[in-house]
């Protein structure tokens, strides 16, 4: 098995099905004495991340319309 370009591996099916890894399964990637190990990460971490992103979830536009803000980012001011 070979690491891509971009630091891409493919986890073999085996291993993916009896670890319950499946499409966009957060995961976590640890140094071992001898490798590196790779675990799913613990649900209240996941948890932790979705409530993070729901919180900021439209906090950019600070009260401003959407033409407002591309007017703001589109000027040299």
């Amino acid at each position: 098995m070979k690491l891509t370009s971009k630091g891409q591996v493919t986890i073999p099916q085996k291993l993916r099905k009896q670890f319950g890894l499946k499409p966009r399964t957060e995961v976590t990637f640890e140094a071992a004495q001898d490798g590196v190990l790779i675990k799913p990460a613990s649900a209240h971490r996941v948890k932790q991340l979705e409530a993070t992103i729901r919180k900021t979830r439209g906090s950019a536009n600070a009260g401003r319309t959407t033409d407002q803000i591309m007017r703001k980012t589109r000027t040299e001011d």
